[in-house]
């Protein structure tokens, strides 16, 4: 599946957060990451996101059986690319 994820954290919890996105999808802007995901480590990614977060955090998941019908404009900087794998 396709995921979108934003999350609003306390400045306490950001890199762990951001840490542990990364290990999941990819990074695109300041706490919002996208990518294909299956459902078990999507799972997995929100188990250890609930570890993480406290009552004021949220967590925001979109998902979509497949990224074809999405459309993706960036206006001004794009902070990563996903195509850009090393």
């Amino acid at each position: 599946m396709y995921v979108i994820l934003v999350y609003d954290m306390g400045e306490k919890r950001v890199a762990k957060m951001l840490k542990l996105c990364r290990r999941y999808l990819n990074w695109i802007q300041n706490s919002v990451f996208e990518g294909e995901i299956s459902e078990g480590r999507l799972k997995k990614l929100k188990f250890e996101a609930d570890e993480i977060m406290e009552d004021k955090d949220s967590l925001i998941i979109f998902t979509s059986k497949v990224n074809h019908g999405l459309h993706k404009e960036v206006i001004g900087c794009e902070r990563q690319t996903i195509d850009q794998f090393l």
